[in-house]
């Protein structure tokens, strides 16, 4: 291989790496002002636990006009928790949750979503807060720094909610613990009702890319070659 192809190779796939690793800037919001992306994107919910004293669903709607509408469920307890009230009743996955406990899930672009909970006789609460008519009843942040504050089996009001409205970041490095609230004892704002973590997914273009970029190069390259001997 000659020293111009090599050279054009090298910066074909510094190109594309970069292109890759500045897509997750497309994102828009990821928090409890609403779900919604610039471009298609592509992320994958995995369940954490429950605290929840009422059987619980949690899925994502799209969003019109203020109305929410159930576009695909997420993960559901076949009941209120593992034992009862026992470890202020604690659900977790094989057991009250059943499953793989993973879901992927695509975003499409400029379409707003959020991540509802529906708690039976406790009606359903968003992730978004304008439509809990203003109420904040999810938390999103970094997981391990939420994570240590809502794996507690006292129930207490978060004192911090206020401080983790926003998950877009950590979507992208690491991943966002999301937790929610179901109102359930006198809303009690504790957040551990039902928590999962989500994380992007990233696109498989760096490899495309290069591919692409390599082929258009062993193209011109033949079509030169054949240039000179003709």
């Amino acid at each position: 291989m000659n020293t111009k192809l090599l050279s054009a190779l090298t910066a074909t796939a510094a190109a594309t790496a970069l292109f890759g690793a500045g897509a997750p800037a497309q994102a828009a919001s990821f928090g409890a002002n609403g779900i919604q992306f610039d471009q298609d994107t592509t992320v994958k919910f995995n369940f954490k636990q429950t605290h929840g004293m009422y059987q619980s669903s949690l899925g994502i709607y799209s969003v019109e006009n203020s109305a929410a509408t159930l576009v695909q469920a997420l993960f559901s307890e076949t009941k209120s928790s593992d034992n009862g009230a026992e470890n202020e009743w604690k659900g977790t996955l094989g057991n009250t949750v059943v499953g793989s406990g993973s879901v992927v899930f695509t975003f499409l672009a400029n379409q707003i979503y959020t991540l509802g909970l529906n708690s039976g006789w406790g009606g359903s609460v968003y992730s978004t807060s304008s439509l809990n008519s203003g109420s904040q009843q999810a938390v999103f942040g970094g997981q391990e720094q939420l994570w240590n504050t809502l794996d507690k089996e006292t129930t207490s009001t978060f004192q911090a909610a206020g401080q983790f409205t926003n998950g877009l970041e950590s979507l992208f490095n690491g991943g966002t613990l999301i937790g929610f609230d179901d109102r359930g004892n006198r809303n009690d704002s504790d957040f551990q009702d039902f928590t999962v973590t989500a994380e992007a997914v990233p696109e498989p273009m760096t490899m495309t890319g290069l591919a692409l970029g390599l082929g258009g190069l062993v193209a011109a390259r033949r079509r030169r070659a054949s240039k000179t001997t003709s």
